[in-house]
C-alpha cells in the first residue's frame, strides 16, 4: 500500500470537533475527539473512537457513560484546551465552565449542544477502541441558524496544519 495515498485518502473523511467528558467522584476526564458518528435512529446510538492510553478511555470504560459536547464555529480555542489532560479547578475543566449532566458527566457551559450517553458496547480493536453509546439525554444551547451540521466546528477550522487520521 502507498502510505502517502492512504494518509491523504483517509484525511478526506470530514471530522467535527467534540469534547468527550466523563466523571466518577473526584476523577474527571475531558478530551477533544473527532472520530464520531451516529449509528442508529432507534434507539439513538453514537459511536466514538477513544485512544486506549488516554484518561478518558479508562474512566469511560469504568463508568460506562459519557457526554459528547459539540463545539461550534469559532470555538477552536476550546478544542485546543482539551488536546492535553484535563485540569479540574472548582466548576471549570481546563478553564471551561461546566455543570453535571443527568449521568454525572460534565456538560460544558459553552458547548452549542451535547448528548449524554450510556455505553452499550465497546469494540476493542486497534489503538482506538470504539465506544457505542445510547443517547439518554440531549441539550441544544444555541439553535443553529441554518443546517445543524454546518454549525459544528470542523477539523479544517483548526488550521491548515492540524490533521488527524491517515
Amino acid at each position: 500500500m502507498d502510505d502517502a495515498a492512504k494518509k491523504t485518502a483517509l484525511r478526506m473523511i470530514p471530522y467535527g470537533i467534540y469534547v468527550l467528558t466523563a466523571r466518577s467522584g473526584g476523577d474527571i476526564a475531558a478530551a477533544t475527539v473527532n472520530w464520531v458518528t451516529q449509528t442508529s435512529f432507534d434507539p439513538p446510538l453514537v459511536a466514538v473512537a477513544i485512544k486506549t492510553d488516554s484518561g478518558a478511555y479508562a474512566l469511560i470504560k469504568k463508568t460506562r457513560c459519557f457526554a459528547l459536547n459539540m463545539l461550534g464555529k469559532g470555538q477552536a480555542p476550546v478544542g485546543f484546551n482539551f488536546f492535553k489532560p484535563a485540569a479540574l479547578d472548582g466548576d471549570k475543566i481546563s478553564g471551561e465552565p461546566f455543570t453535571a449532566g443527568a449521568n454525572g458527566s460534565p456538560i460544558l457551559g459553552n458547548a452549542i449542544a451535547c448528548v449524554e450517553c450510556k455505553v452499550t458496547s465497546i469494540v476493542e480493536q486497534g489503538d482506538h477502541h470504539i465506544f457505542v453509546g445510547q443517547v439518554t439525554d440531549a441539550k441544544v444551547a444555541k439553535q443553529p441558524d441554518a443546517r445543524a451540521d454546518d454549525a459544528i466546528l470542523w477539523m479544517k477550522d483548526l488550521g491548515e496544519k492540524v490533521f488527524y487520521g491517515g
